[in-house]
């Protein structure tokens, strides 16, 4: 009583008594496969539509719960932000003052270089060699 795979689609595995699988042998008859209905995963009474977990009537609940919140919560975002609106990006960009001097903004930026790194990483590589 060994498995082996069935002779016809080499898929299934069937006993080494049986001659095909069920599944070529509902072919061979001409049976037609029946689909399995998935049911609503909500409700568990109807079945689902096609590609979604939930049956029509969930659905339309759930979209329906889905707008009912969505307003609500704009309408308290509405209300709680008692704000002018902006009319243009210079009263949103806050002044900044030069805080850095510029000996100091030099050496930042030497420091930050891209330049600098890569020679350093030349440098390092060299040595890496001559090791």
């Amino acid at each position: 009583m060994a498995l082996i795979k069935c002779p016809r689609c080499e898929l299934n595995y069937i006993q080494d008594t049986e001659g095909y699988c069920k599944i070529c042998k509902r072919e061979m008859k001409g049976e037609v496969q029946r689909e399995e209905i998935e049911m609503c995963t909500i409700c568990n009474e109807a079945p689902a539509l096609p590609g979604k977990d939930a049956c029509l009537f969930c659905l339309k609940e759930m979209n329906a719960n889905n707008a009912d919140t969505n307003e609500e919560a704009v309408r308290v975002d509405e209300a709680s932000l008692d704000i002018d609106p902006v009319s243009s990006m210079d009263e949103i960009i806050p002044e900044i003052e030069d805080g850095i001097p510029e000996r100091e903004f030099d050496e930042i930026e030497n420091d930050l270089s891209l330049d600098a790194l890569g020679e350093e990483e030349l440098e390092d590589d060299e040595e890496d060699e001559e090791e």
